[in-house]
């Protein structure tokens, strides 16, 4: 299954949309899959010509893949220059997540970066690239070439290339809802990074573990597309009761800070429980 198969949505009554998803290699649901499709269906209430520019969202249960995801829409908010949206997805065990998302008319202004690409990073050609899902391409940067470039605030740093596997249309909600996708995927390899147990072996790692997203938040700053390489950079700024924040910057090849994303990720090392 493609994104544009996952991000097609059914219609299901006024503000309320239907949308599934396959199996994922753990069972169950990817997270980033939810994200993307409640931001399809907040979008589909809102005039075009407001574009998505941040969204917050609340994992509250795991969800069933073998069940379709009802996403029901509530029209919080309709301005002149913003809109707000709150989106439940539901399955039969009740809700699944909680997303709110804001949209705004473009609006003319100074334009200031503050963060910028890491020097020589090297491009996603360079290294090895791989996937646990057809959907989108990996390319990790290896932590030797990482450790090498300016520090950043926090720990545990897990950087890579990622893109929407094939091309997406001209859309920028799709654009926007493929980066949701993918933006669930890096935070977790950034607080294990900054947890004891990453001096543990592999096999030691995967075994005693559990971990699960919690709440994640994205900034959408400049335009994008999500079927391009964009480098995304994370650090775990801190760990406590079992909750790492990790806090990424997202770049284009050509330097651009397109994105902002925050995810408190859940991190159980199981022998001690």
């Amino acid at each position: 299954m493609d994104l544009l198969r996952i991000l097609d949505l059914a219609d299901h009554g006024p503000d309320t949309f239907v949308g599934s998803g396959p199996r994922y290699p753990w069972g169950g649901l990817y997270g980033g899959q939810i994200v993307a499709q409640a931001l399809v269906a907040a979008a589909r209430t809102v005039d075009p010509e407001l574009q998505v520019h941040s969204l917050r969202a609340y994992f509250i249960r795991r969800g069933d893949h073998d069940e379709p995801v009802r996403y029901e829409v509530d029209r919080i908010r309709n301005g002149r220059s913003f809109a707000t949206r709150r989106v439940v997805a539901r399955q039969a065990i009740g809700a699944i997540l909680n997303l709110e998302a804001s949209f705004q008319r473009r609006e003319d202004s100074e334009d200031v970066e503050t963060v910028g690409l890491p020097p020589d990073a090297p491009a996603a050609s360079e290294l090895d690239a791989g996937s646990w899902s057809p959907v989108f391409d990996r390319a990790f940067v290896p932590e030797a070439v990482v450790s090498e470039w300016p520090r950043r605030d926090g720990g545990g740093r897990a950087t890579a290339w990622l893109r929407v596997a094939g091309e997406l249309p001209d859309d920028g909600v799709l654009h926007a809802a493929g980066f949701a996708f993918l933006s669930d995927d890096l935070p977790t390899d950034a607080v294990v990074r900054a947890h004891p147990v990453r001096h543990e072996p592999r096999e030691v790692i995967e075994s005693v573990l559990f971990t699960a997203s919690l709440d994640h938040t994205i900034w959408f700053h400049r335009p994008f597309r999500a079927d391009e390489w964009h480098l995304h950079d994370f650090t775990c700024h801190t760990f406590v009761h079992g909750r790492g924040l990790a806090i990424g910057h997202v770049f284009g090849a050509d330097g651009t800070h397109v994105a902002t994303v925050a995810q408190e990720v859940l991190l159980r090392d199981q022998r001690t429980r």
